[in-house]
């Protein structure tokens, strides 16, 4: 179904027709200046008191995470938390530059294959694009170099974030996504899908019970790079 065929048949469920001119420009105005929402008060820290109150959301929403202080360190913090977890070591890993440059070769025990996650896998290796101190949440952009997959179908997702790209609200992710997503036909970029992660995937549909793993990894775990140095307490 074409997209103005799929306009059409909304049109007609509402009983109504393609909207006044004067309509359609307020929108493309709001599109174009992208107004900004509730900025709270909690995420207006300095630095590393950003940095302190995402992990702190991160733990409160079942996840785990651990600081390093630069890429080299990633290999030895992922072994550390696998042989913890009783986990394999063997990974399916983003095919994103920044994880292509980690020494891996520190840990060649460490079997790692590039690419999306099969049903098979149980480990995954993402990188993070930013994360939001308010409320502890990863954001993850969908692009051939961040598969989707390894967010969905391995029981345990390790994310490598850089402290730089921690935000203090979700607004200014959005803000940095827009800033840095552009291209030269459309003026503009969007992937398209970006998942928003806050802790492992958990439900209590059924008798109130939580239960971890319900629809997506069981565990998260996030290695966080402190390139920051305005962020270090």
């Amino acid at each position: 179904m074409s997209k103005e065929a799929m306009l059409g048949a909304i049109r007609r469920s509402l009983h109504r027709g393609p909207l006044p001119e004067e309509r359609q420009q307020e929108l493309r105005a709001r599109l174009a200046g992208h107004p900004r929402h509730l900025i709270p008060a909690r995420s207006r820290l300095p630095r590393a008191g950003q940095i302190a109150l995402f992990m702190r959301h991160v733990e409160k929403e079942f996840g785990t995470i651990v600081r390093v202080p630069d890429a080299a360190a990633v290999p030895e913090a992922i072994a550390t938390y696998l042989a913890a977890q009783n986990l394999p070591s063997t990974l399916v890993m983003a095919p994103h530059p920044e994880l292509r440059a980690i020494p891996w070769e520190q840990r060649p025990l460490l079997s790692i294959r590039e690419g999306r996650a099969e049903a098979s896998d149980l480990v995954s290796v993402q990188h993070g694009y930013a994360a939001v101190a308010e409320t502890g949440t990863l954001v993850l952009p969908g692009v051939p170099e961040r598969p989707t997959t390894l967010n969905i179908l391995c029981d345990t997702e390790i994310v490598v974030l850089r402290a730089s790209r921690v935000v203090g609200a979700l607004e200014e992710a959005w803000d940095r996504l827009r800033a840095e997503r552009q291209d030269a036909t459309t003026g503009g970029f969007m992937p398209r899908n970006v998942m928003l992660v806050s802790g492992p995937s958990r439900s209590a549909d059924i008798e109130s019970t939580l239960e971890l793993g319900a629809h997506g990894p069981r565990r998260l775990h996030i290695v966080l790079v402190d390139d920051d140095p305005d962020a270090l307490a």
